[in-house]
């Protein structure tokens, strides 16, 4: 079967969906990958599928591009005819699912999250609202990455029971992302190393992280907190460049810049920390679980899903810098061996629960239903 795959940027593609393109390569499929060129789309033609570019902005609301979007999808999908269309991240979801149902094309969504649209709501979230249901309800299948928003999209009638499921994320590559031991020298202390790993958005907790940041600077001088992510994204929700700038300038934020392999960074770190307003399932505590770090997260959908409070890390309220700042002291007060005990409990709950290859195996199965089907 001919399979088109469509996501927001290439380095999504890249970094998040290498192992289901890989899968469905070796299952004998043609894969064409679909999003904005960028430097990591090459990446993509090496693994064995074929690129096409297709601009889209991201971030933006005005409807004479998304209508221009929309077309470039239909134009896309009449010349190619794939036999399924897999959709991903909003845009691609909306205007590629709406497109591909035209053409009679099969379409498998995949709802990575709810995106700031939805946590603000308004105008702009029911027209949002409105677009998915148009865009869901021919689907074969549609994905959920947590069952909060599985719910909200069934209870809102935007899409049918019958058609949707859950992935644990996007699941996590368990060969790639190997548990990796804190090293403690008493000979030589270290820095305790909180780590954010995140697009620099206000919506993924980076306010409060940040003012935690502050006070931790000035109650435990041993700690340091890190973050690491893209700055200045095409999104409403955006941390500056300045913005960080001034977090630096101040002393207490240490800045990493971004990084095409997080793995480094995660062994350097004795504790993932992500104070998001909602997710999907977050890959970033995937892979610090993964590797054995302990985790502090929102009580939100998505997050909530990854850390069984008090075992192997904590959960903090949403929104509430003076909580994720007791919930880092508590991390910071516990002992190495507790700190330890904590990330083998998440490696084994990574194992039992999040490993990629449930998500590749579900993708296989609802392909091969559309392949009886149609």
């Amino acid at each position: 079967m001919k399979i088109i795959i469509s996501i927001n940027t290439a380095w999504n593609l890249v970094n998040f969906r290498a192992g289901l393109i890989r899968s469905l390569l070796d299952a004998g499929h043609e894969v064409v990958a679909v999003a904005p060129t960028d430097k990591y789309a090459v990446q993509l033609a090496e693994m064995g599928c074929r690129f096409v570019d297709l601009p889209m902005e991201n971030g933006g609301t005005n409807i004479i591009s998304d209508v221009k979007l929309a077309w470039r999808y239909f134009r896309l999908f009449l010349h190619e005819r794939p036999d399924v269309y897999l959709g991903y991240t909003v845009k691609p979801n909306v205007y590629g699912s709406i497109s591909a149902h035209l053409l009679g094309i099969p379409v498998i969504n995949n709802i990575a999250g709810l995106g700031a649209v939805f946590i603000k709501g308004g105008t702009l979230a029911k027209l949002v609202r409105i677009l998915y249901r148009a865009a869901l309800r021919r689907s074969a299948k549609v994905f959920f990455q947590n069952k909060d928003d599985k719910q909200l999209f069934i209870s809102g009638k935007l899409v049918e029971a019958s058609v949707a499921d859950l992935l644990p994320g996007s699941g996590i590559d368990l060969t790639k992302f190997t548990y990796s031991p804190i090293h403690y020298c008493s000979e030589q202390p270290r820095k305790f190393r909180f780590l954010l790993i995140a697009r620099m958005l206000w919506d993924k907790g980076v306010g409060e992280y940040v003012e935690a940041a502050r006070r931790i600077h000035h109650r435990w001088p041993n700690a340091e907190c890190c973050l690491l992510g893209f700055v200045d994204v095409a999104n409403p929700s955006a941390v500056t460049r300045k913005q960080m700038q001034e977090w630096e300038s101040a002393g207490y934020i240490n800045y990493l810049g971004k990084s095409d392999d997080v793995r480094g960074e995660i062994a350097l770190a004795d504790c993932i920390v992500l104070p998001s307003y909602r997710e999907g399932t977050p890959r970033t505590l995937l892979e610090g679980a993964a590797m054995g770090r302990p985790l502090i997260t929102t009580d939100a959908p998505g997050c909530r899903e990854v850390v069984n409070d008090g075992i192997n890390g904590f959960l903090c309220k949403v929104g509430s810098a003076d909580d994720l700042v007791e919930k880092m002291e508590r991390m910071l007060s516990m002992s190495n061996d507790q700190r330890t005990a904590m990330g083998l409990l998440g490696r084994k709950k990574m194992e039992l629960e999040f490993d990629e290859k449930v998500v590749i195996n579900k993708y296989l199965q609802a392909i091969e239903h559309i392949f009886v089907r149609y």
